[in-house]
């Protein structure tokens, strides 16, 4: 199948089915003004439904409007980040944020040019939105949507691929009707969430079967290809997470680069071990070193105690081991380097700053010891 003959009528059938069983009654799915559907998009980017929700709910009650993102903090914004992942889109919606107020009087554009401009938005988010809140027409194609039409169209190849993605554009465009386009949209989203799903696809029950050529070849789950893997094996860091206390209890904890991982979060200290994976204890040498980077990068005279079991972090390109080392400060842990990037972080009263979800973790097993 292809573009120029696919069915006239999936439209239809689509929207019939949405009509019996779409999902709306999620948060964001009643509104019209741009601003809700533009945080849901950012936050549904490679993340679920069912985790964005209780983040949705929080972030919108504490940022209500455009002007509130804008003129917030960064740390802020981050700290109602926490635990979301995929930090680069709360820095992005932040400075889509000012660039709104600065460009466009604070209200948020109407013009497909003018939405792909703003920060870490593509061009299937762009056509979300203004399909969502101005009811354009513009094909969407996110992952949900990939699968679904790749499997439609027997489409060949990783979706990620160029010539695969130029493809699915084509289709996505030929498909897209000219009216209803909001509920047509949450259609296809719905549809490759709850139906045409990744594992085990329910195409008994799917309103596009009859004329899906997967389907029809008695093996949907081969659509879409899996993306080549690596020759080489999956990368493995380490580091040591340094648990640094002074006399009153509090932690301290270093404000990351702006960008990379964890970008503009607050995290522990972390020394870099030269051996892979981290050792479980380290060696009386090691401990020496450990507690003269301290005093020399961190500002701090520390006496290292027993540490706790090494935990793994999966990123999306590496697996992270991480061992959580307490120090215990021998003077009274004020004297800091530099006050801007270092923060004495009270857990009983915690400030209201990004902290990475491995950081969390760590956090609670010591509130369990």
């Amino acid at each position: 199948m292809t573009p120029t003959d696919a069915p006239p009528d999936i439209a239809g059938r689509l929207l019939r089915w949405y009509d019996r069983h779409g999902r709306k009654s999620l948060p964001w799915r009643c509104a019209r003004d741009p601003y809700p559907i533009w945080v849901a998009e950012i936050m549904l980017q490679q993340t679920q439904v069912g985790t964005v929700t209780p983040y949705y709910r929080r972030f919108m009650a504490r940022f209500p409007d455009l002007a509130a993102l804008a003129c917030c903090d960064a740390d802020e914004l981050l700290h109602y980040w926490s635990g979301l992942g995929y930090y680069a889109r709360a820095r992005n919606l932040h400075a889509a944020a000012r660039q709104i107020a600065d460009l466009h009087g604070g209200r948020f554009p109407a013009r497909f040019d003018q939405v792909l401009a703003l920060p870490g938005i593509g061009r299937s988010t762009a056509g979300a939105i203004l399909a969502f809140a101005f009811g354009q027409r513009h094909p969407i194609l996110d992952g949900n949507v990939k699968r679904v039409l790749s499997r439609y169209c027997a489409v060949k190849g990783h979706p990620g691929a160029a010539r695969v993605q130029a493809r699915l554009w084509q289709i996505a465009d030929r498909l897209t009707p000219e009216k209803r386009v909001a509920d047509y949209t949450q259609a296809l989203m719905d549809l490759g969430a709850t139906v045409c799903v990744h594992a085990r696809p329910l195409c008994t029950i799917c309103p596009l079967a009859a004329d899906c050529r997967a389907c029809q070849m008695g093996k949907p789950a081969a659509f879409p290809e899996p993306k080549p893997k690596p020759a080489s094996a999956r990368p493995r860091k380490a580091v040591t997470m340094l648990i640094v206390r002074n006399r009153g209890a509090e932690l301290l904890l270093v404000k990351r680069p702006p960008s990379g991982i964890w970008g503009g979060l607050w995290s522990l200290p972390e020394y870099e071990h030269r051996a892979r994976p981290a050792p479980a204890q380290p060696t009386p040498a090691q401990r020496r070193r450990i507690e003269e980077w301290c005093e020399r990068r961190l500002g701090v005279a520390v006496k290292t105690g027993k540490p706790l079991p090494i935990m793994t972090h999966s990123f999306t390109h590496f697996d992270l081991d991480i061992l959580p080392l307490p120090a215990r400060c021998t003077a009274g842990g004020g004297s800091v380097m530099d006050a801007q990037q270092y923060l004495w972080y009270n857990p009983s009263s915690p400030a209201q700053v990004g902290v990475p979800a491995a950081v969390k973790r760590i956090l609670g097993r010591l509130n369990e010891s």
